[in-house]
């Protein structure tokens, strides 16, 4: 498995490391584009190669592993085009590839795995990040490397474990307590080959594609791609890049070493010109697929949060970052002394809000007088509460039999302030606000004689740091010149 990183949780690395957000923080449709596939198997094959230490993953597994990524997301154009990619590898690896399951999962997580049994999944992230059919290529051809040398089932002998679907999506479905912390750690723990198994496979993708007719240098390409995406998401959350984060292995060796051996692999084949890119291709394929989070788990556009399945809004305080993870936001302020929490659970019958603040919401924090309020027309309450080195305001906002929790802890200074902003800012939406929270997509632009990077990213659906996202998406340099008639991506509503 490519060692790919989420975007995590604002803050992590130093500053999480200090926090812990504190730990009780975390306890705890779109046209063509987006509906669920039944998977691909030619007739006359069978998922390859054949293994005996790690059995196949069974169905409930599989679907259970797309439930934990957001489910099977629908991109026809590209579903195909990333099957004819596995064809051609299979049929330029002389038997040693069989047939092989392809699931793209709706996910904006940048990674790519395979199971034993020989499916593969790449998520929507990872092929947004993409620029050509090499590229992409020497992902597949990675997962498959990893298949083919029974790198999993040599992992799976070790820890005597043959479950490993099961293990890790029971970590991110079934135990809350562990938190965005675990959640973020846990999805990735399918990648956790040694440090040599993935520097094998990233050599034995560059043969293979090499041997397909594809460029051997798109999979240098493509890492350094990997590696300026996690830069710019470490910087996003005033990290530097070499600050470790909950979802990276330090087992993997670094992408600028892996950059390096698979040029060097590819200098070996050729020199920079050889084999097929086909970018147009590629890009018309990935043309319209949705970018980031999906509305109905909620996503973070700027300051603000909206849930579409949930029909809820509301804005972060000032100075504080947002991140949606599963079932829960996550928020930290930009120097590290307060963090914000906000998830839902269902009251018990005859429960008032009152009793469940009361009831020792958070284990080890005393709770104060409840106050009682009416946010949107809905009944709520806020209290106060005290830890060991923590103030925390804890508010409870009631529909029906839901209820909407925020939790705000500082660390030396009352919350109070802030809290009362985001309880402020609280709304429900109506139904067609609620239908208007579409996706982000990629979508493709024409350059013009007099286009720069500087104006097609000012094209873009509000982003934070759109001119450096479009050099990202492309592939691009700061002082990159656009050809003119050639199509960029962009981030569109």
């Amino acid at each position: 498995m490519l060692p790919l990183r989420r975007q995590s949780i604002p803050g992590t690395g130093k500053r999480l490391a200090t926090l812990l957000v504190p730990a009780f923080l975390l306890a705890g449709c779109l046209g063509e584009q987006s509906a669920l596939l039944p998977p691909e198997r030619p007739a006359d094959s069978e998922l390859a190669p054949r293994i005996t230490a790690v059995q196949r993953a069974s169905d409930r597994e599989h679907l259970r592993l797309m439930a934990a990524f957001g489910g099977e997301y629908r991109a026809p154009n590209a579903r195909a085009l990333l099957g004819e990619v596995v064809a051609r590898l299979a049929k330029a690896g002389e038997g040693q590839i069989g047939a092989y399951e392809i699931t793209i999962l709706n996910s904006p997580i940048v990674n790519a795995f395979a199971l034993p049994n020989g499916r593969l999944y790449v998520t929507r992230g990872l092929l947004a990040l993409a620029n050509d059919t090499s590229e992409i290529a020497s992902v597949l051809a990675h997962e498959i490397a990893h298949v083919t040398a029974r790198h999993a089932v040599e992992r799976a002998e070790a820890e005597l474990e043959s479950a490993l679907v099961t293990q890790v999506v029971t970590q991110v479905l079934n135990d809350p307590a562990a938190g965005a912390s675990v959640q973020a750690g846990s999805k990735l723990s399918l990648a956790r080959f040694s440090r040599q198994q993935e520097l094998t496979a990233d050599q034995i993708s560059v043969r293979n594609i090499s041997r397909a007719g594809y460029d051997p240098y798109g999979a240098g390409r493509f890492l350094a791609a990997l590696g300026r995406n996690t830069s710019f998401r470490n910087s996003a959350q005033g990290q530097s890049s070499g600050d470790k984060r909950l979802d990276i292995l330090s087992s993997h060796p670094s992408t600028p070493e892996r950059v390096a051996a698979v040029t060097a692999s590819a200098r070996q084949i050729g020199a920079p010109g050889i084999g097929e890119r086909d970018a147009a291709r590629w890009l018309a394929a990935i043309d319209g697929i949705a970018y980031g989070d999906d509305p109905s788990d909620g996503v973070v556009r700027g300051k603000r949060y909206v849930n579409s399945s949930l029909r809820i809004g509301f804005s972060a305080p000032e100075g504080f970052d947002l991140e949606a993870a599963r079932d829960m936001v996550i928020g930290v302020s930009g120097n590290g002394a307060q963090a914000l929490r906000f998830d839902s659970v269902t009251l018990k019958q005859g429960q008032t809000l009152e009793s469940y603040v009361a009831s020792g919401w958070i284990d080890g924090v005393e709770t104060g007088p409840v106050e009682n309020l009416d946010l949107a027309g809905h009944p709520a309450v806020l209290a106060s509460g005290k830890g060991t080195d923590w103030t925390f305001r804890l508010a409870a906002i009631q529909a029906g039999n839901r209820v909407y929790r925020f939790i705000l802890a500082a660390r030396g200074g009352d919350p109070e302030r802030p809290m009362r902003a985001v309880l402020d800012s609280f709304r429900m939406l109506t139904p067609g606000e609620a239908q208007a929270a579409r996706p982000l997509q990629l979508r493709l632009v024409s350059a013009t004689a007099g286009d720069t990077p500087a104006t097609l990213a000012a094209r873009m659906a509000a982003q934070d740091r759109a001119l450096e996202l479009f050099l990202l998406l492309n592939g691009l340099d700061r002082n990159s010149r656009l050809t003119p008639g050639q199509r960029y991506k962009i981030v569109s509503e």
